[in-house]
């Protein structure tokens, strides 16, 4: 087979995944949950390497932050870890035509937790994992963080930086995005049917509501489904403490053993939605851009006390062979024109601000969709997740898997 068809071949894979709308959050999971329910807490706890061994001391990662030098070198062959059907390979062809070299891509996280073991030793060690981005959700970039997994970014080589939305430029673990960068986020909204449902919803406390027993659907992912909860409360789950996420993990489960929720989910709460089996579900915005398109009963809410937000990062690994590549990356997807073909490709919330106005001329229905771009006042309004330790997140999913029966 010649390049050219290789080319076309590879391009027509690309469009038969979206032209199906298997997102990648559809594909397969995405949070320590999911593979909880699929191998027992036993195996995600040890898979999560609660015992792990931290590479660096974080002061000393923080101070090498402040005087971190990656000069330019030749790209070269270098290697970026992400999520499935994440981003159109032709955008990572183009990188590698304007800036020369080799971006092997590799679509190879499945699950935060399942990639973390997979090259935890090697971090421990501080040997290089092989990957020079990696791009983890921000319960795992925390811990990554926290442990001195990660190398710090050299701000003078990603000055699009200055392009990320107001409301991504802090994180807990992260406060000056020393050492990760948002990919895409997502928001946890209500998706419902408004043929049962009779009519809009807008607050989370309809998940609640007796009215709707045995015809809603949550998380298993406690960081969702108790953040949600805490949120209907009036309660910023983004400073929540571990005393209130199991507060709310054990309301959940009192309203559970009276009937409210048919059952607790990973990505397949669609199932249940397109099927009509529920009325709503604790959803992924991602998911009803194209659940929408196959079912037009169906709606997404952004719900009035807020709604979480996770957020997948770019990160790059300690002993990173590449750095000056991966940061010349990270600094690309940050182009408002490049950003905007991402965002039209994957359908999530780019970090990129600026990006709308070019989407207005080149896909004016992306432009227009809200669960892409939230109106300002909604984006106010999306929490990201709780900063826990290691110790902490164990006891917290210990005590949703006792809810949850995983």
């Amino acid at each position: 087979m010649s390049e050219l068809d290789r080319e076309r071949a590879g391009r027509a894979a690309e469009r038969f995944f979206a032209e199906q709308r298997l997102s990648r959050r559809h594909f397969l999971g995405r949070s320590a949950s999911a593979a909880l329910m699929a191998g027992g807490l036993a195996s995600i706890l040890s898979a999560c390497g609660i015992d792990g061994t931290a590479a660096r001391n974080l002061a000393d990662l923080q101070r090498e932050a402040t005087t971190v030098n990656h000069p330019r070198t030749e790209i070269g062959d270098w290697t970026f870890a992400n999520w499935p059907l994440y981003i159109d390979k032709a955008t990572i062809r183009k990188f590698d035509r304007e800036f020369g070299g080799h971006c092997k891509y590799v679509e190879e996280i499945n699950d935060n937790s399942e990639f973390y073991g997979k090259v935890r030793q090697q971090l421990a060690q501080g040997v290089p994992i092989g990957r020079d981005i990696v791009t983890l959700t921000d319960y795992m970039a925390s811990r990554w963080v926290r442990f001195g997994y990660v190398t710090p970014i050299d701000a003078n080589n990603v000055p699009n930086k200055r392009n990320l939305v107001r409301n991504l430029q802090s994180i807990g673990y992260d406060p000056r995005r020393q050492f990760t960068l948002p990919y895409q986020s997502g928001a946890i909204g209500i998706g419902y049917d408004i043929e049962q449902t009779g009519g809009e919803i807008s607050s989370i406390r309809a998940l609640f509501d007796p009215r709707w027993k045995g015809r809603v659907t949550l998380f298993s992912e406690p960081y969702d489904s108790a953040g949600a909860l805490l949120l209907g409360e009036g309660v910023d789950a983004t400073r929540a403490t571990l005393d209130q996420m199991l507060g709310a993990i054990d309301r959940i489960g009192e309203m559970n053993d009276a009937g409210q929720f048919r059952r607790f989910t990973g990505n397949d709460y669609t199932t249940d939605l397109t099927k009509g089996n529920i009325a709503m579900a604790l959803a992924y915005s991602g998911d009803l851009v194209q659940l929408q398109s196959d079912n037009p009963n169906l709606r997404f809410a952004y719900p009035e006390e807020g709604a979480m937000l996770f957020t997948d990062n770019m990160m790059m690994p300690s002993a990173v062979e590449h750095p000056y590549a991966a940061e010349t990356m990270m600094n690309y997807l940050y182009e408002p024109e490049v950003a905007a073909e991402v965002c039209a490709w994957v359908n999530y919330l780019s970090p990129v601000d600026g990006i709308k106005e070019i989407l207005e001329r080149t896909d004016p229905d992306i432009a227009r969709n809200e669960l892409i771009f939230p109106p300002d006042e909604v984006r106010e309004r999306l929490h990201s997740y709780p900063t826990f330790s290691t110790r902490q997140e164990q006891t917290m999913y210990e005590a949703m898997a006792k809810v949850t029966g995983a």
